[in-house]
């Protein structure tokens, strides 16, 4: 039986002695006693230095310097006119840079550049949509969408959280009641519970799977550390159980993003970037690039903050700053290669797999739970229908999807594959960040 870590200590001490004590005569004891060396009485002048407060002035050599805080300006230092943004040379007085908050958040900066994929993302054509904005920063992109034709978006709900950033997009809420500004995190799940319980999408109509929704659509500047990452694979997750925004039907999603993060998703079978992540957004969802890639190259010309010198940072998240964007666009498929209730599976499988990316299947499958060697029979015998087979010589990162739903699809017809599995990366309101 095991015990918490608290209780462990006390049952590692031992209640009795093994050992025998020995006798000691009393005269011995009070001899040692009178002869121990008396204790040295701090000095007084000693103490009363160490209880002397030191006056106010200038810190000394050896005085700790208080926590360094991120640059915030001041209420009184930001400009009146907050409708439109600061010039581009004056960003770093208003948008700080370093800091938990700051550090992983790119925003566009050029005007121009904002136009051209505002136009992309919700081209000629477009009717009453209502865009909801994650990750929007100080608000290019969402100035540039007000400035479409009216005609086209009907309403735009901005998800953003950071004060310094909302500073100059609640303006934009007082000049244009298309516009309503939310102090929301996009990664939260919370946040989109928020605006199903608040009304904020009651007119929004909920369209059948077998058509796309046109309404409705999801924006994002994607954060470039580890969570903007995991936010696409989650909410890529969600097409299969129509959950998420995607309780209105097929919407499609539109990103900013690292061209990095997009070369792992469309990674093909012969590309070594090909990993768990393309394997889910190449099985629920199509999607393509908005703009030629070379429209938001050099970097600097159009985004903020401006590019780190790999050579002058070690760290990971820095020496990405920097690297080129692309404008891309994810659209659900209408036959989802993931059945709904099968998605802890394809999570547990492709965990369990891709950290044996470079051994042939198999070999690999008997890696998944305690006997499931045999799963080679349900992939392989002659009696397996075509669409449930799979070529077990493949290595696992040449796998295709349809060898990827074959694999799920015997893990869940083996009687013996294990009930609890605890990896995922669903998307649920216990991810709450």
């Amino acid at each position: 039986m095991s015990f918490p870590l608290f209780l462990r200590r006390p049952f590692s001490t031992s209640i009795k002695c093994s050992y025998r004590t020995k006798n000691i005569p009393e005269d011995i004891i009070a001899k040692a006693i009178t002869t121990q060396p008396k204790r040295r009485s701090r000095s007084k002048d000693v103490q009363s230095v160490k209880d002397t407060k030191p006056e106010a002035g200038p810190q000394s050599a050896s005085a700790p310097k208080p926590a360094r805080k991120a640059r915030t300006p001041r209420a009184s230092t930001l400009p009146v006119d907050r409708f439109n943004l600061p010039p581009r040379s004056k960003w770093r007085d208003y948008f700080p840079i370093s800091g938990m908050i700051f550090k992983s958040r790119i925003s566009i900066a050029n005007p121009e550049t904002a136009a051209l994929v505002a136009d992309s993302f919700v081209p000629s054509g477009s009717r009453d949509k209502v865009i909801v904005e994650a990750y929007p920063g100080p608000g290019a992109l969402t100035r540039a969408l007000m400035q479409l034709p009216k005609e086209r978006i009907r309403k735009i709900i901005v998800l953003e959280d950071v004060e310094q950033y909302l500073n100059f997009l609640k303006p934009l809420q007082e000049a244009d009641p298309r516009v309503q500004v939310l102090p929301m995190n996009g990664f939260s799940w919370d946040s989109y519970h928020q605006l199903e319980v608040g009304g904020f999408l009651d007119d929004v109509e909920k369209i059948p799977w077998n058509q796309p929704n046109a309404t409705l659509h999801f924006i994002s500047h994607l954060p470039m550390d580890v969570l903007g990452e995991q936010l696409l694979a989650q909410l890529l997750r969600c097409a299969p159980e129509q959950s998420w925004l995607f309780k209105h039907g097929r919407i499609p999603m539109s990103y900013l993003m690292h061209d990095w993060v997009w070369d792992r998703i469309s990674a093909s079978t012969e590309d070594p970037a090909r990993c768990k992540l393309s394997v889910i957004a190449q099985a629920v969802s199509e999607f393509n690039h908005n703009i030629d890639p070379r429209l938001l190259v050099p970097y600097n010309s159009h985004f903020y903050p401006d590019a780190t010198n790999p050579a002058q940072t070690s760290k990971t998240e820095n020496r990405r700053r920097g690297t080129p964007f692309i404008a891309g666009t994810f659209r659900p498929l209408e036959h989802q290669i993931i059945q709904s209730g099968m998605l802890d599976k394809w999570d547990y499988c492709l965990r369990k797999l891709f950290v044996l990316k470079s051994t042939p299947l198999k070999n690999a499958v008997g890696h998944l739970a305690p006997g499931s060697d045999v799963l080679r029979s349900y992939l392989t015998d002659d009696n397996v229908r075509p669409d449930q087979r799979a070529d077990m010589t493949k290595v696992i990162k040449k796998m295709s999807v349809g060898d990827w739903a074959a694999v799920v699809g015997a893990f869940d017809r083996w009687p013996f594959a294990p009930e609890e599995l605890l990896i995922t990366d669903s998307f649920s309101r216990d991810d709450r960040a």
